[in-house]
């Protein structure tokens, strides 16, 4: 039988997950296809016509004041029955008060405030993860360089783009079934208004229409969007009092955008190429973050993708919510920038040994600074393990193998060793 404290739990969580259900921050922030129809019939010569009165266009499905109040009454109900102190309500509150900043964001649509808050949200390209250490743009920089030959030269007939999205809605489908043995509810949708290749949702992954896709697409596609985005959704939901782990508040976009691509290489389903058109985008906010406009992003990725469809979409990514002549949309920083932190944490996981708190990436949607609480949570019985959980972390002997060698060659000088072996 429940006891109390469980009870509020399940009650604030089910409170949290209400409140949260109208703000849909890419639905309210996505520019309309005309938009883009106008762009190419000005060859791409003038910018985008978006501004403040378009956002104010369409209003955003809630009452943002009374939105923001409805948070708060959840923070305080929290503090009140759990206790200011305690490890859940910590994270409940700390929800609560992320989904209050996007709900600020969104209403800032169309201004610089729309930009500073992203920044608190997903981050900055001047980010740093250590005192004097380097900033986020520099180390895409570094990616970048050492990727771009590579993307062409290691291209192989994996990624021929062979599928129609109804073809490869099929083999995606097929190979969800095989993870999620237990939710045959797990879709795959074609979807012709989103602008990446595919997105995830709760039990679902869209697939755009107007793509062509390959078998390594189909595969990082599987890990990516269908192992971490709809298996932590999965996951949430199956918490026992703790429902509130299957939604997503933005500051989680970090780790899940970061375990996203871990999967990737971890299951060797990533490329130079893919790896490359994420750290572009590190590049391209960098650039508008120092003021380039919508049409000088836009030259970036032309001159990356050859291609000026791609490169629309890539740029319309960066201002998204904002306009094509202020501050960045930050949250495509999250790739790499979640990347760095959970590759580092795992090492110093294994380090410490403490590799077995890695698991608990997949319990919800949950931050890298929350994981020691998790962990308490878990020996309390608040919350449960992961029920679907890849096998590049349920083989703990062999992650922390993997994680300790990693340390171990990080003691290496690699322009030493290059000279030393006098082979390049």
């Amino acid at each position: 039988m429940h006891n109390k404290e469980h009870r509020e739990i399940s009650k604030l969580s089910e409170r949290l997950i209400k409140a949260q259900k109208p703000i849909r921050i890419l639905d309210a922030i996505k520019w309309p296809e005309q938009v883009k129809r106008d762009f190419f019939k000005n060859n791409a010569k003038i910018l985008p016509n978006i501004d403040k009165d378009y956002y104010d266009a369409s209003p955003l499905p809630f009452n943002v004041e009374q939105k923001i109040d409805e948070f708060y009454e959840i923070i305080h109900d929290s503090r009140n029955l759990l206790g200011q102190y305690s490890t859940i309500n910590s994270l409940i509150e700390q929800r609560a008060l992320d989904y209050i900043e996007a709900v600020r964001m969104l209403d800032a649509r169309g201004t610089p405030q729309f930009s500073k808050i992203a920044k608190r949200l997903y981050g900055s390209p001047d980010d740093v993860f250590y005192v004097n250490g380097p900033k986020l743009t520099e180390l895409g920089n570094l990616l970048g360089d050492a990727l771009k030959d590579l993307s062409v030269d290691l291209s192989t007939e994996l990624d021929e783009k062979r599928y129609s999205a109804e073809v490869a809605l099929q083999k995606l489908k097929s190979s969800l079934d095989r993870y999620f043995v237990d939710d045959n509810l797990v879709t795959v949708k074609i979807d012709d208004m989103i602008i990446a290749d595919a997105a995830a949702g709760a039990d679902y992954i869209k697939l755009n229409t107007n793509c062509q896709f390959s078998d390594r697409d189909l595969k990082y596609l599987e890990v990516h969007e269908g192992w971490v985005h709809v298996g932590t959704t999965l996951n949430g939901r199956a918490q026992p009092y703790c429902s509130f782990l299957s939604i997503g508040p933005p500051c989680s976009t970090v780790t899940q955008e970061g375990l996203a691509v871990i999967m990737e290489l971890f299951t060797f389903n990533s490329s130079p190429a893919r790896l490359l058109k994420i750290t572009n985008r590190i590049k391209a906010i960098d650039l508008a973050e120092k003021g380039a406009n919508f049409l000088d992003v836009y030259q970036f990725f032309l001159e990356q993708f050859g291609s000026p469809e791609p490169a629309y979409n890539a740029s319309v990514r960066v201002f998204r919510g904002s306009t094509p002549v202020l501050g960045p949309f930050t949250k495509d920083l999250s790739y790499i920038r979640g990347f760095i932190l959970i590759y580092n944490y795992l090492r110093l996981s294994a380090k410490n040994n403490l590799i077995k708190n890695a698991q608990l990436l997949f319990c919800g949607k949950v931050m890298i600074n929350e994981l020691k609480y998790l962990s308490q949570l878990l020996e309390q019985g608040i919350i449960s393990p992961p029920k679907y959980l890849p096998p590049q972390f349920s083989d703990l002997a062999s992650l922390s193998s993997w994680m300790s060698m990693s340390l171990f060659l990080n003691k290496f000088d690699l322009v030493a060793l290059e000279k030393s072996y006098d082979l390049f």
